[in-house]
C-alpha cells in the first residue's frame, strides 16, 4: 500500500510541475502578446458534443420479467448472499486487522480504520435491505411488483446539466481586458507551484 501511495504522489508532483510550465508559459504569454493568446483561445475553444454518442447508453433494460418470472431463486440468491455478507461482517472481519493490511500499523484509531468502519456500516444496511427485499421477493412477489413501481420514479436532470453546460464569455472577456495583472498573477503562482514540486520531487 505504501508504494501505491508512493507512485501516486510522484504522478501528482510530475503532473503538477507539468501544469506549472504550462501556466508559466500560457501567462508570459498573455503579457506579451495578448492577441495571439486571443487567438489561441479560439481555437482550442471547441465543443464536442458526446450527447449523440452516448445515446445508445441511455436506454433502459427491462429484467423485471424475469425476476418476478423466476422470484423464488432470485429471491432465495438474494437472501443466501445477504446472510453469508452478514455473517462474514459480523463474525469473521477485524477492522483492526484488515487497516494494518492496507494502511499499515498506526495509532489504535486511524483514518483507514474510520474509513473500513463506514463502508462496514453500508454493507451491513445494504445486507439487511437484500435480505428484506429478497424475503419479500420469495413470499410475496406481487407486494414487491407494487413496491417497485411505486419507487421507480423519474428525476428530469438534463435541464439542469444543460445548464451547466452552456459557455461563458466573462471569464475570457475578463482575462483579455486586464492582460498584465492576470499575467503577472499567472506567473507569480505558476512559479510558486514550479517551486513546490521541484522540492518535493528533490525530496
Amino acid at each position: 500500500m505504501e508504494i501505491i501511495r508512493e507512485i501516486g504522489l510522484q504522478v501528482i508532483e510530475i503532473l503538477t510541475l507539468i501544469f506549472g510550465i504550462l501556466g508559466m508559459a500560457v501567462s508570459a504569454m498573455l503579457m506579451v502578446s495578448p492577441h495571439q493568446t486571443k487567438n489561441l483561445s479560439k481555437i482550442l475553444n471547441r465543443s464536442v458534443n458526446v450527447d449523440d454518442k452516448l445515446n445508445f447508453l441511455d436506454k433502459g433494460i427491462d429484467i423485471s420479467d424475469y425476476f418476478y418470472g423466476h422470484h423464488v431463486v432470485v429471491g432465495l440468491l438474494l437472501v443466501a448472499g445477504s446472510t453469508f455478507a452478514l455473517f462474514f461482517f459480523y463474525v469473521s472481519l477485524d477492522i483492526a486487522k484488515f487497516s494494518n493490511i492496507f494502511f499499515g500499523p498506526q495509532q489504535p484509531v486511524t483514518w483507514g480504520e474510520i474509513l473500513l468502519s463506514t463502508i462496514l456500516w453500508v454493507g451491513k444496511v445494504t445486507c439487511f435491505a437484500g435480505l428484506l427485499f429478497g424475503s419479500i421477493l420469495l413470499f410475496l412477489p406481487k407486494k414487491m411488483k407494487r413496491l417497485e413501481i411505486s419507487l421507480n420514479a423519474w428525476f428530469e436532470t438534463n435541464s439542469m446539466f444543460k445548464k451547466l453546460d452552456l459557455p461563458s464569455n466573462n471569464v475570457d472577456s475578463f482575462f483579455f481586458r486586464y492582460p498584465r495583472p492576470v499575467g503577472i498573477t499567472g506567473v507569480g503562482l505558476s512559479f510558486l507551484i514550479l517551486c513546490l514540486s521541484i522540492i518535493n520531487l528533490l525530496d
